[in-house]
């Protein structure tokens, strides 16, 4: 039987403190027609989701949060309760298929089953159709969740996301008579945890900052409603690698400038003064090691850089962000929110729960946006021998921040998946065109010739 970590927890306890918020996140697969019969269609997915363990698995609770909650199976586990059926009407084009992920999603799952749902999803124009994963954010984040949606097509993995006990440390002592190697290694240790322990401090001083103190009144954070929008657009993987090359950046700095551009038109169109703190942005970062790729849970520390929306330049939008992304990368965030998750998972269950409770149900306002980014496939994918055409990924919204932006790279494209709160962000198409905008901005400046400015290098993985 295996618990869910803290920080697994602390997603079902931040749904909890807010009854208008769906704690789930999801990825849309649009694949060229015409469809498989249902039926068959349905024994395809139901062989190769239940392949999963943790699919078939449901979250069990402990009285007055006396022991953190376990992975059990369900011993009553029905796929018809999963797998779902919808239709759009025909012909239904890509802002139908929007409004419709945008219903499922604002939905909670049902904690009395597997925290999972499947829709196949009939009716759009040209002969194509959906396969749409939902999951909650306490079983996978989001390279686990790519991991699961991968695994319905044709070449996915076939034993995906296999739990495994956590390594639990030897009571055994090893004794060798060496006192010049005790000293040695006793410094060694002793100045690697001294730099370590600074940085994290300092980044936790840097992240409680951010949290704390408050971003300028917008639009864009504030309570939230229970229903969504959704919206999604691609850009050329080749365009965004080639500003990569010509301005020594990386693919998340022009994602983020890309996003930046967006965001600041959308405030100035609400007739807001974008300032140099009005964008304080929650981005993820993965720490999952190389060995734990496909194991269910989630992996994640976090960075909190202000996008550069008080620039209208886009080069100086670009070099901002890549400035910024190199100052939170060395200033011990990342080690500072893993830190805090690993004393975590050391406190009595009861402390914590009790703790994240109460303060997911506090109002921030230090932070304003998410936006995170997941690698995806690089080969083209196929389900029953139907091509993907598109992979769209879906993020979650909650604490007061009313958009999220998830960002994943398939094939030969970029995709921008982005939700919003349905009152708050009406204009939730406009955020995503200016996201294309914004990269064909860099791209057309990447084109002249003399005219890029390299800006060094940046290793951000998220």
């Amino acid at each position: 039987m295996e618990h869910l970590t803290t920080l697994d927890a602390g997603f079902l306890e931040a749904e909890d403190a807010d009854p208008h918020v769906s704690l789930a996140i999801g990825g849309v697969a649009v694949l060229d027609g015409p469809m498989p019969d249902f039926a068959a269609l349905t024994a395809t997915l139901t062989e190769r989701l239940t392949a999963v363990p943790r699919l078939t698995q449901l979250v069990h609770t402990r009285p007055l949060d006396l022991g953190a909650p376990e992975w059990v199976p369900d011993e009553h586990f029905d796929i018809s309760h999963h797998i779902r059926r919808a239709a759009l009407p025909r012909p239904g084009g890509d802002a139908d298929l929007d409004r419709l992920v945008a219903d499922i999603m604002e939905r909670r799952l049902d904690r009395a089953r597997p925290l999972w749902e499947c829709w196949v999803i009939e009716g759009l124009s040209r002969h194509r159709w959906a396969v749409l994963m939902k999951v909650h954010h306490c079983l996978a984040d989001g390279i686990a969740a790519t991991q699961i949606l991968t695994a319905l097509c044709d070449d996915g993995p076939t034993a995906a996301l296999r739990p495994y006990p956590r390594a639990v440390p030897s009571p055994g002592w090893s004794l060798r008579i060496d006192p010049v190697g005790w000293m040695s290694s006793a410094v060694r240790t002793s100045l690697g945890l001294t730099t370590a322990a600074v940085r994290a401090v300092r980044g936790a001083i840097d992240l409680a900052g951010g949290v704390l103190r408050p971003a300028p009144s917008s639009v864009l954070n504030g309570p939230v409603g229970s229903m969504r929008r959704y919206a999604a657009v691609d850009v050329s993987l080749p365009d965004v690698r080639r500003v990569c090359d010509e301005f020594g950046v990386t693919l998340n700095d022009v994602a983020l400038a890309a996003i930046t551009h967006s965001y600041r038109e959308l405030l100035i169109r609400r007739g807001e003064n974008p300032g140099r703190d009005s964008l304080r942005t929650l981005v993820p970062v993965s720490v999952r090691p190389a060995d734990a790729m496909d194991e269910p849970d989630n992996r994640v520390s976090l960075l909190l850089p202000r996008l550069p929306v008080d620039k209208a330049d886009p080069l100086h939008q670009l070099q901002a962000v890549h400035r910024r992304l190199t100052y939170v990368k060395g200033s011990g965030q990342r080690q500072a929110g893993s830190a805090v998750m690993s004393a975590a998972n050391a406190i009595p269950f009861a402390v914590t729960a009790w703790a994240v409770r109460n303060l997911t149900r506090l109002p921030q306002r230090g932070v304003v946006a998410l936006a995170t980014n997941v690698p995806g496939p690089q080969e083209e994918l196929t389900i029953m021998g139907r091509k993907v055409g598109r992979l769209l990924p879906i993020p979650p919204i909650a604490l007061q921040l009313r958009t999220g932006i998830a960002i994943l790279s398939y094939a030969d494209k970029l995709f921008f998946g982005i939700i919003s709160d349905y009152d708050a962000v009406p204009d939730v198409d406009e955020l995503a065109r200016g996201i294309a905008q914004g990269v064909g901005r860099l791209a057309d400046l990447a084109s002249v010739p003399h005219r890029s400015t390299p800006l060094g290098t940046l290793a951000l993985v998220t």
